[in-house]
């Protein structure tokens, strides 16, 4: 028999003040994807189609090549802290969490650091 008061049975669980910051970061990164997404696609569709040579002329442009740049890093910061939120809740058992969550950011980060070399590489010529 457990000698615990209805405070000591309840702690730790329910809200634990601080997951506001990310909610606030989920929130900031989709309010910038808006304008992104737009921005990003006008050059895209200008490229598509084109041989490298084209591809190239388009990103070659400053703000083409930022604007590409800034939409990988957001996109991937944005679908990292969404499957965080996804294997908080529905992946079980500590480990599965960890492993699952060290997947996530290892997947993401990699995908988002090739799209800003692929950019990068195009835009300053390689």
């Amino acid at each position: 028999m457990r000698y615990q008061t209805d405070r000591q049975r309840v702690e730790g669980l329910g809200s634990a003040k601080d997951g506001t910051m990310e909610w606030w970061k989920q929130r900031l990164g989709a309010v910038a994807l808006i304008p992104l997404v737009f921005l990003f696609i006008f050059p895209l569709l200008r490229s598509i189609g084109g041989d490298f040579d084209d591809v190239r002329a388009v990103y070659a442009h400053p703000v083409n090549a930022l604007v590409a740049i800034l939409f990988f890093i957001t996109i991937m910061s944005h679908l990292r802290q969404g499957l965080q939120e996804v294997i908080v809740d529905y992946v079980h058992g500590k480990a599965a969490v960890t492993i699952s969550l060290l997947v996530n950011t290892m997947f993401t980060t990699l995908i988002g650091v090739t799209g800003v070399f692929s950019i990068a590489k195009i835009a300053f010529g390689g």
